[in-house]
């Protein structure tokens, strides 16, 4: 009688082993397949988070521009090899680009659109950040240090010798902020003999020469200083655009503004390097988050929900401004 013996263990191991080894093959080669199964669509991209919801829903649902559209522009082209938009901007500003201490990313209208814009080259949100105060925003373009300058910045025909614009994308007028207490500015007429601050390089300097030429103007390099320069009894006003003052009474109940909005409306751009299609492609993605809602939803996530107020607003029309 022949006896048959029962398989080694080392027999069965092997074959186990055989076992494994063959299926993690067919797993490698699935993977492999998978990784040629063409480029993700832009949802598949990293989601921009700064933990407040309802602004990181506008964002991550931008438009993103097709591969020929960028290309065929220089300066998108540029920016999207270089892997990274350069932005001038701020941090301080309650309504349009604030520091979030949280998530650490800068939150508000000014900020949400020069995220937005990064999107739409890069179909994800890749910025760096450049601080910019109301003096050097020329300087950083015209040296190439950033590709755009988003910071209420208003367009003029002198900043226009320098650089050009994009937009715009919004407007303001000036107005007047006092400590809460005054009761003697109640208009643009009373700022006569006072002590009135602006912002260095802004377009107060010039509003106030215009419809307050009897006060004495005390120029700062920020919105902080000149504010605090109000509360500290410094100066008797603050003349600036009025969306600038609006972030300041959130945060500063010992101030106010006095009388009503005045003189013409400062519409804010986008700042390019003079003679970039830059320009070009700006004004084409500002008219595509216009056209499908993208911008009310950012202004309704941004001013409206940090104001409270009940009003709508409405973008200006792009080249309005003599850009």
């Amino acid at each position: 009688m022949k006896t048959t013996q029962p398989p080694s263990r080392s027999a069965g191991r092997g074959r186990r082993l055989a076992t494994v080894a063959a299926a993690m093959l067919a797993g490698l080669a699935l993977v492999a397949c998978s990784s040629n199964a063409g480029t993700p669509d832009s949802s598949a991209q990293p989601t921009f988070s700064t933990g407040n919801a309802a602004y990181d829903a506008v964002i991550n649902a931008g438009p993103v521009a097709d591969a020929a559209t960028v290309s065929a522009n220089s300066w998108a082209s540029a920016v999207k090899a270089s892997g990274t938009l350069r932005v001038g901007g701020t941090q301080t500003s309650q309504l349009f680009s604030l520091m979030d201490p949280i998530s650490n990313q800068i939150i508000g209208f000014d900020a949400g659109l020069w995220q937005l814009l990064s999107r739409y080259i890069f179909g994800s949100v890749n910025t760096k950040v450049t601080i910019v105060t109301s003096a050097t925003r020329e300087q950083v373009i015209t040296s190439k240090q950033v590709d755009v300058v988003l910071a209420t910045y208003s367009i003029t025909p002198a900043r226009m010798q320098q650089i050009d614009f994009a937009g715009p994308y919004y407007a303001s007028q000036a107005a007047i902020l006092v400590k809460a207490d005054n009761t003697s500015i109640t208009s643009v007429d009373d700022l006569a003999d006072k002590n009135v601050a602006t912002q260095a390089g802004s377009t107060g300097v010039a509003l106030l020469q215009q419809y307050a030429p009897k006060a004495k103007v005390v120029t700062l390099p920020d919105d902080a200083q000149c504010q605090a320069a109000v509360t500290s009894g410094q100066v008797d006003a603050y003349v600036i655009d009025q969306t600038i003052l609006l972030s300041d009474l959130i945060t500063n109940t010992g101030v106010k503004l006095a009388g009503q909005p005045f003189g013409p409306a400062d519409s804010y751009g986008i700042g390019v390097l003079k003679g970039s299609d830059g320009k070009a492609f700006i004004n084409q993605f500002l008219t595509t988050i216009e056209q499908d809602g993208t911008w009310q939803k950012l202004w309704a996530a941004t001013i409206q929900a940090k104001t409270k107020t009940t009003q709508t607003a409405t973008p200006p029309a792009i080249g309005s401004a003599g850009n």
